[in-house]
């Protein structure tokens, strides 16, 4: 229900022309892109984690459709330098991938190589390491397979029907919001016992998904690409003590500046919504001295944010919106500012 009304939504705006009227009249100079996996199969029909994923085809051509409506295509730098800029400039978008998944390498990075396409590849250092967990896919892919899940909380095992389409997707949003609820000790035992129970490799599906850092240096050498950091285990940095989200920020840091003898001045908080950063996580990344960091919050930029760098909005290109007419809705900063203040 929720997508369907979203999508009528992008409908009506889309046939009311609203989006052109937004890019000529709103304050907005620009939005930032979230983006995660790129791949050419259409998702099954249980894949809740598809939002995360657009295709080849939509990547090529939002970067076209975005620069024939007068956009350009620029780095985190170039957007401050027009946030600050005293006369309103060409409107931009900037490219952000999040997770480092190896999907970018193989079908995001030709296309905008072809494109000469600046973007950020935000990295989560032990998921390079091979040692993270992407819990969120782990629990869809046990549940894609089964009939029947059993999990443990509080002490009780509970028993779900997983047969039908309908009933893994409620299982999923079950277990998805449980985890996202415990603290983070508390959310990694929840998932060892569980992917133990199913004999899921949670260290072979993060090596399968997630580039190496051999891979990661043909992005780390391309003049297009900046890098930044996304912490080292991806946890939801509110939930942890202050100075254990501090080290999450900074080991990230260190350990790509180790790789790549490059320090990365850009960061973006995992999931990033408002259950996973605040004012707390914002001005720890402003005291470590990131120039920026991205929130999953949706928003257009405008000159203020420049007194708030390190708190900035996305808008995400969510996997189940790839009608082409889409892309004129999410280059319009200023619709999603509206809609971020309506639903937030």
């Amino acid at each position: 229900m929720k997508y369907t009304a979203i999508r009528a939504a992008f409908e009506l705006l889309w046939l009311s022309r609203l989006p052109a009227l937004s890019r000529a009249l709103s304050r907005s100079r620009g939005v930032i892109f979230t983006l995660h996996r790129v791949l050419p199969a259409d998702p099954p029909a249980f894949s809740p984690n598809a939002i995360l994923q657009i295709r080849p085809d939509f990547l090529d051509y939002t970067i076209e459709r975005v620069r024939d409506l007068g956009i350009d295509i620029v780095t985190l730098d170039e957007a401050i330098d027009r946030l600050a800029s005293p006369k309103k400039p060409r409107p931009f978008v900037v490219l952000t991938f999040d997770d480092a998944y190896r999907d970018n390498l193989e079908y995001a990075l030709p296309i905008l190589l072809r494109h000469e396409a600046p973007f950020t590849l935000y990295v989560p250092t032990a998921l390079v390491d091979g040692v993270g967990e992407i819990w969120w896919q782990a629990i869809e892919d046990i549940i894609a397979r089964q009939e029947a899940v059993a999990f443990t909380d509080n002490g009780e095992v509970e028993y779900v029907d997983t047969s039908t389409t309908a009933q893994k997707k409620d299982a999923f949003n079950r277990l998805y919001w449980h985890l996202r609820k415990l603290p983070e000790p508390e959310r990694r035992a929840f998932l060892a016992e569980f992917c133990h129970n199913y004999g899921y490799d949670l260290e072979k599906q993060c090596r399968d998904l997630i580039m190496s850092w051999q891979e990661l240096r043909l992005f780390a050498g391309e003049q297009l690409c900046t890098v930044g950091a996304h912490t080292v285990h991806h946890y939801e940095l509110a939930k942890l003590p202050e100075d254990e989200a501090r080290q999450e920020m900074l080991q990230s840091v260190e350990v790509i500046q180790a790789q790549f003898g490059i320090r990365p001045e850009h960061f973006s908080y995992p999931l990033g919504g408002p259950l996973s950063c605040g004012p707390r996580e914002f001005a720890l990344a402003k005291d470590l001295g990131f120039k920026t960091a991205v929130t999953t919050r949706p928003g257009g930029l405008y000159p203020h944010h420049l007194e708030s760098l390190t708190a900035l909005p996305r808008v995400s290109l969510n996997g189940h919106f790839q009608a082409e007419r889409y892309v004129d809705v999410f280059a319009s900063g200023g619709i999603f500012t509206v809609l971020g203040k309506l639903t937030g």
